[in-house]
């Protein structure tokens, strides 16, 4: 689904940039931001757009690695946005 995927690579794109501003200015508010920002997205899309259930629950580990996965192929340009 075009907006769950642009619901994911936004959120990731900002947990990434929120991750940054918390290592840069140790403050540990940002750690949480990216978490709520970085997942709730992806969750509004799998829930209200796509109608399942994210893989985050059961797999994290390897949510996190799609998505971050994804957003690469966006960027390069080998999947649509």
């Amino acid at each position: 689904n075009m907006i769950n995927r642009r619901l994911h690579v936004v959120g990731t794109f900002l947990a990434i940039v929120n991750l940054i501003w918390a290592i840069v200015f140790f403050s540990p508010m940002n750690l949480i931001y990216a978490l709520l920002i970085g997942y709730g997205l992806a969750w509004i899309g799998h829930f209200f757009f796509e109608q399942n259930k994210p893989a985050t629950f059961k797999y994290p580990k390897w949510s996190l690695f799609g998505d971050v996965r994804m957003c690469k192929e966006v960027i390069t340009g080998q999947r649509k946005f």
